[in-house]
C-alpha cells in the first residue's frame, strides 16, 4: 500500500502546463479567433439586411391593407406610419415593428422612387439616406446585395 501512496506524491505525474504551452495555446486561440471574427461581424451585418428587408416588405403590406379598408387608391401625401398603430384593430402589434434592425425608424416615403404609389425605407446603420454596405438603403421590393 505504500508503493501507491508513494507514487500519487510522485513529483512527474503531477506538473502542470509549461509556460511555452500556454502560450502555444494562446497564440493559437488568438490566431483562430481573427479569422473568425470577420467572418461573424459580416454574417451578423447581413442577418440585418435580410430582416431589414423582411420587414419593409411586411410594412408594405400592412400599409396597402390600410388603404384597402381605408378606400384609398394610394396614400396621402401626409399618411405616417405610425398611422398603422392607431384604431380599435391596429395593423401592427407595437411600435418596435417600426424600428429597423439598426435602431433607426422605417420610413415611408410618397411617392415612391422606386415603387410608385410608395416606398418603406430603411436607411441602413448610419441612419442616413445613400450609402454602402451596412449602411445602403433598403427598399420593399428591391432586394439587397446579397
Amino acid at each position: 500500500m505504500s508503493n501507491r501512496s508513494h507514487r500519487s506524491r510522485d513529483p512527474r505525474r503531477q506538473r502542470g502546463f509549461s509556460l511555452i504551452e500556454v502560450i502555444v495555446a494562446v497564440t493559437i486561440i488568438a490566431i483562430l479567433a481573427a479569422l473568425v471574427a470577420p467572418r461573424l461581424t459580416r454574417f451578423l451585418g447581413q442577418a440585418k439586411e435580410k430582416k431589414a428587408y423582411a420587414d419593409t416588405q411586411s410594412l408594405a403590406q400592412q400599409v396597402k391593407l390600410y388603404m384597402t379598408e381605408q378606400g384609398l387608391s394610394r396614400p396621402s401625401d401626409d399618411f405616417e406610419l405610425d398611422m398603422l398603430l392607431e384604431g380599435d384593430d391596429p395593423y401592427l402589434d407595437n411600435a418596435d415593428q417600426l424600428i429597423d434592425p439598426w435602431g433607426n425608424r422605417y420610413v415611408i416615403v410618397i411617392p415612391g422612387e422606386v415603387n410608385v404609389d410608395f416606398d418603406i425605407v430603411s436607411y441602413g446603420s448610419d441612419g442616413e439616406r445613400g450609402g454602402e454596405g451596412d449602411a445602403a438603403d433598403i427598399v420593399h421590393g428591391l432586394r439587397p446585395d446579397s
